[in-house]
């Protein structure tokens, strides 16, 4: 699944530091306006215990975990749908994402300058959010102008278009995101095809400083943010950048402890992706034997031979059967053979929508 998560907010706010963290890959962080310029990919593995049981139950000769891609992009500033700064650029890479992970800076630093002076965590939200509302505005207006024309010569399809594209821009003006405007099925497919930046599912990640750590739910401006996304429907992931680029530099063991010792039963960044990769829809399932454990990443939604493809396509053109236990059946008795005898391990055909945690064999043909 080629999906990527796009690392966006204002300079200085801990993208980069967070983006070294998640890959180790070590992007150039540095105290002033773009010190990324070209968006830096990362891949990263998807934190999942199911994989880490698995293993322990099937001994095999290797453990393949499923990946995830963040892009980083470099810090927006106000005026950016203008072309201010290298907003045009910005705003092409973010285009090229499939979700937003908006870093906010919920930290106070006299040594780590702010773009506009002062911390205030709505301000930088709506800086950034009013940006790309604009851009969208201006490629909706463009738009209209192209569509209206066949609209009036009764073109039914660009009548529909006109009037979800009429809808949009009253939503632009009035600072509302094309998430937040309530569509039908046909029309939310419609606009996706529009490639809005506003359209993209979205999620905050407020950045603390590292006295916080143990204290997050008394930081004010990590409540500001939460009460600002609750009313977006977006969730809330509370980093520090800095403590989590040291664990990423760590072992497992030592990271482990050194959680424990701060307190923290899941790491930050291991919470981020997860989330990121379930803003996007996307569900895991596992092929497991001797040789090899591993987890696959699908679309929420996908049938069996889909998600046969994914392996290899000739597994989706040969598609028999998917012999199939969900995870908990599997962990539940223990081996693939006493869920048999339980009457646990189902054969699924061509219809069979996968779902997450699902152990897959798939019987196929060429």
């Amino acid at each position: 699944m080629a999906l990527t998560a796009g690392i966006v907010g204002l300079p200085n706010v801990g993208k980069s530091t967070l983006f070294n963290a998640i890959t180790q890959a070590g992007a150039e962080a540095a105290n002033y306006p773009f010190a990324t310029i070209d968006p830096n990919v990362g891949v990263v593995e998807v934190p999942d215990v199911r994989l880490d049981k698995l293993t322990e139950l099937v001994v095999p000769k290797k453990t393949v975990p499923t990946t995830f891609e963040f892009t980083d992009i470099a810090g927006i500033v106000k005026g950016a749908s203008k072309g201010e700064g290298l907003g045009n650029k910005f705003l092409s890479n973010i285009r090229q994402v499939d979700a937003i992970c908006h870093v906010v800076r919920c930290f106070a630093d006299d040594n780590i300058t702010h773009v506009s002076g002062k911390v205030n965590p709505i301000d930088d939200i709506e800086t950034i959010n009013l940006e790309l509302i604009l851009a969208d505005l201006e490629s909706v207006e463009k738009r209209i102008t192209r569509v209206e024309k066949l609209a009036k010569q009764k073109d039914k399809d660009a009548i529909n278009e006109y009037e979800v594209l009429v809808k949009l821009k009253e939503a632009f003006e009035k600072e509302i995101p094309a998430r937040a405007v309530e569509l039908t099925e046909d029309q939310l497919k419609m606009v996706k095809g529009f490639q809005l930046l506003t359209i993209k599912p979205i999620l905050y990640v407020a950045n603390i400083g590292e006295d916080d750590i143990a204290s997050t739910e008394e930081n004010e401006y990590v409540k500001m943010v939460r009460e600002f996304a609750k009313n977006e429907n977006a969730e809330v992931v509370v980093i520090c950048a800095k403590i989590e680029e040291e664990i990423a530099e760590l072992d497992a063991e030592e990271k482990a402890a050194f959680l424990e010792e701060l307190g923290i039963e899941e790491s930050g960044l291991d919470q981020l992706i997860r989330k990121s990769y379930y803003l996007l829809g996307l569900a895991t399932y596992f092929t497991a034997g001797v040789q090899e454990v591993r987890a696959w990443t699908f679309k929420k939604g996908m049938k069996a031979p889909q998600c046969a493809g994914i392996i290899h396509s000739d597994f989706e053109k040969g598609f028999i059967r998917a012999e199939t236990v969900s995870y908990d059946d599997l962990m539940e008795y223990g081996s693939m053979n006493a869920a048999k005898e339980a009457g646990k391990v189902r054969l699924e055909g061509k219809e069979y929508v996968v779902q997450d945690g699902d152990i897959m064999h798939f019987r196929f043909n060429v």
